[in-house]
C-alpha cells in the first residue's frame, strides 16, 4: 500500500495555512484541469491526486487524522498481516495490545483490504477515511452519494453603463464558454452564484461557480450606492444671469435650471436620474450635479471694459 503524501501533492508545507493549501490547489487544479488537457491520461491522474489531496487539507478532522496516523499507515501496512507490532502513540504501548488490521479499522471507521474504491480516490484514502467518507458513501456497501466538486471562485469587469442598463455578458472560464445575464443596478463588490458551474470530482456532482462583480470607475460620475455624483459646468453669465442647461445623465441628456444668482459648487438635486435599485424595477436613486462656474479666460477689449463698469457699480 502506497503512502500517499498529501503535503508534497500539492507542494506545500506541513504547517501550511488553510488559505495556503487553498491557493495552492486552485493553481494545480487549473493547470491539470481535464478541459485543459483533453485525452491527457498523466494531466488526468495528477488532477484526481489534487483532489483527493485537497479533500484531506482543507478538511479540518480529515486533515487532523492524516497528521496523527498518515506516516504511522506505511509501517503499518510493512510490518504483515499477523503481528502489527505496538502502536506508539498511546494505542497499546503500554496495555500490551497488539495493533491490528481491525485496530486500525475501527480508528478510522473503516476496513483494510484491497478491494473496489467506492470513493474514487485511491485505496489509501478509503482505508484511512472509512472507504470514501470524502465522498459520502456508507459502510457496508450501502448506497453511495456522489462526491460535490469544489467552488469556484471568478470576477468579471463591466462599466458603469453596463451595470446602469444590465446586460447578458458572455466570457470563457478554463475553455468553457459562460453566459449570465446582469440586473440593472448591479453594484460593485456583488457576488452571483452559477449553480453546478463550478468542478467536478470524479463524475460527481459539480459545484458552483462565484462571479464577484467589478464595476470600472465612470470618468463622468461617482457612485455612492444608488445614487450619482457629477460636475455640471456653468458659464458666469448663467449662473448670474439664470437659464437652462443641459446635463448628460446614463438615462440621455436633460435640460436642467439653473437659479439667477447661482453660486459656485452648489449641489443640484435630479431626482430619479441616479443608478436603478437593483431588483427593484421603475425604482431610481438620484443624480447630484455641483455647479463649477467657467469664468472666461479670452474677454476682448470691450468685454473687459464692462467687466470693470461692472465692478464700479457694485463698488467692487
Amino acid at each position: 500500500m502506497e503512502y500517499k503524501d498529501y503535503y508534497k501533492t500539492l507542494g506545500v508545507d506541513k504547517k501550511a495555512t488553510e488559505e495556503e493549501i487553498k491557493k495552492a490547489y486552485r493553481k494545480l487544479a487549473v493547470k491539470f484541469h481535464p478541459d485543459k488537457n483533453p485525452g491527457n491520461k498523466q494531466a488526468e491522474e495528477k488532477f484526481k491526486e489534487i483532489n483527493e489531496a485537497n479533500a484531506v487539507l482543507s478538511d479540518t478532522e480529515k486533515r487532523k487524522k492524516y497528521d496523527q496516523f498518515g506516516e504511522n499507515w506505511q509501517h503499518y501496512d510493512q510490518a504483515g498481516n499477523s503481528q502489527r507490532g505496538k502502536y506508539s502513540q498511546g494505542y497499546g504501548s503500554d496495555s500490551g495490545n497488539q495493533f491490528t488490521e481491525e485496530d486500525f479499522a475501527n480508528m478510522f471507521g473503516g476496513s483494510r483490504g484491497g478491494g473496489s474504491n467506492n470513493s474514487g480516490f485511491s485505496d489509501f484514502f478509503d482505508n484511512l477515511f472509512g472507504g470514501g467518507g470524502f465522498a459520502g458513501s456508507t459502510r457496508g456497501g450501502g448506497r453511495q452519494r456522489s462526491a460535490k466538486g469544489n467552488d469556484i471562485e471568478a470576477s468579471l469587469t463591466i462599466n458603469l453603463e453596463e451595470a446602469y442598463h444590465g446586460e447578458a455578458k458572455h466570457f470563457d472560464l478554463n475553455g468553457e464558454e459562460m453566459s449570465i445575464t446582469l440586473k440593472p443596478g448591479i453594484g460593485d463588490g456583488q457576488k452571483l452564484k452559477l449553480s453546478g458551474k463550478g468542478e467536478k470530482v470524479n463524475g460527481g456532482v459539480a459545484g458552483d461557480l462565484f462571479i464577484t462583480i467589478k464595476v470600472k470607475p465612470d470618468p463622468r460620475f461617482e457612485r455612492k450606492g444608488n445614487d450619482l455624483y457629477c460636475d455640471v459646468p456653468v458659464s458666469v453669465y448663467k449662473a448670474v444671469l439664470g437659464g437652462k442647461e443641459e446635463v448628460k445623465t446614463l438615462k440621455g441628456t436633460i435640460s436642467i435650471n439653473i437659479p439667477k444668482g447661482t453660486q459656485a459648487d452648489k449641489t443640484l438635486r435630479l431626482k430619479g436620474q441616479g443608478m436603478p435599485i437593483y431588483k427593484q424595477p421603475g425604482e431610481f436613486g438620484d443624480l447630484y450635479a455641483k455647479v463649477k462656474v467657467i469664468v472666461p479666460t479670452d474677454l476682448s477689449e470691450p468685454e473687459l471694459k464692462l467687466f470693470e463698469e461692472l465692478a464700479k457699480l457694485r463698488n467692487f
